[in-house]
């Protein structure tokens, strides 16, 4: 592999590179240099039933919205593939967003969250819509956590999740949040029982995608069990640059250089159209697809990942054959149930 190819990742994640190399001359014969997803998220293990309950029941509460019509499910939806399917959310008032909504699947395995990676974990990423004028449209946090303390039937809950003593705050939220949000994984993909040893998991043309995914360059990015790149310590974030190559007709036709990316929060041009790596799994359900949400389809997604990022034109039986692939890695969802929330006063929303 050639480094200058990909001058970003080496400039912020050095020591990457031998990994990098590593993952980008594997084959669907080298299993061992694949990495299925695990069954546990990181951080799972400390998390107790009845915090990831109370996280299950604010997660589908449209009542921490100032209008009681949004709540993270409204542009996550667990029905379906962890987002809304919409190129931008519709949050309060109908107000539109400006980006699109990640999928939450497996968003636990991330070391950043948000497409630009601002916040470092699923705790500050579960603080941030309630505040958004757009989103949830609350006054702040503590309004939000203010709205919950006027329904009384929730205090038992935070008092089972986190003690006698607990109090209703945006940080117990969030925590309560993040909790339940750690359970939303979905390995046992076909991908992931075939690098496990299971040779039938993968059809021919499944394989034949694994191969050229990684002899393309696709996986010098999209590395690591969730596709997202290398293991990095939590708020830590693996970035690369999108477009790599604005010459592309792609970054015309969908409008790929609007976004600044990591810039428009930061403030720092060197962040100019930097984004978060994403995950690839469960793609078939996510459409339509990249920050802005303009592309349709997976198969033009594939074609503008190589046109942008690997200054590459792939022939129709490459493209098929990657999809493909990237369908194998969708996994089984878990079993969910609709939360009962309790009830509040008839003007709380007033």
């Amino acid at each position: 592999m050639n480094p200058n190819r990909f001058p970003h990742i080496l400039r912020r994640h050095r020591f990457t590179f031998g990994a990098l190399m590593l993952f980008a001359l594997a084959s669907p014969g080298q299993a061992n240099n694949w990495q299925a997803l695990p069954d546990q998220a990181p951080g799972a293990g400390s998390d107790t039933p009845a915090q990831v309950e109370l996280g299950r029941m604010l997660y589908f509460d449209p009542r921490m919205s100032s209008t009681g019509t949004v709540s993270c499910n409204s542009c996550h939806n667990l029905m379906e593939g962890g987002d809304d399917s919409r190129p931008t959310s519709v949050g309060v008032k109908g107000q539109l967003g400006g980006r699109n909504a990640p999928t939450v699947w497996n968003a636990a395995f991330l070391s950043v969250q948000f497409w630009d990676g601002r916040a470092p974990s699923l705790e500050e990423q579960a603080k941030g819509p309630p505040a958004n004028p757009i989103e949830m449209g609350m006054d702040s946090v503590e309004a939000a956590a203010a709205r919950i303390r006027e329904i009384p039937g929730y205090l038992p809950y935070f008092k089972a999740a986190y003690g006698p003593s607990a109090r209703i705050e945006p940080d117990s939220i969030a925590t309560a949040i993040a909790s339940f949000e750690r359970t939303l994984i979905t390995p046992a993909s076909p991908y992931d029982r075939y690098v496990k040893g299971d040779e039938s998991a993968l059809t021919p043309q499944q394989q034949r995608g694994m191969q050229t995914f990684a002899s393309s360059g696709c996986i010098a990015c999209h590395s690591g069990p969730n596709f997202s790149g290398p293991e990095l310590p939590a708020g830590s974030g693996f970035f690369q640059h999108f477009p790599a190559f604005p010459g592309s007709p792609y970054s015309a036709k969908f409008d790929l250089m609007a976004d600044r990316g990591r810039a428009e929060t930061s403030g720092d041009k060197a962040d100019s159209h930097i984004w978060r790596v994403p995950g690839l799994r469960n793609l078939s359900y996510t459409a339509p697809y990249f920050h802005n949400g303009r592309v349709a389809s997976l198969d033009e997604a594939v074609r503008v990942m190589a046109s942008t990022q690997l200054n590459k034109d792939l022939t129709d039986d490459e493209t098929a054959d990657i999809v493909a692939f990237l369908k194998a890695l969708d996994g089984p969802f878990p079993r969910l149930e609709m939360p009962r929330l309790p009830p509040a006063r008839g003007d709380l929303l007033q």
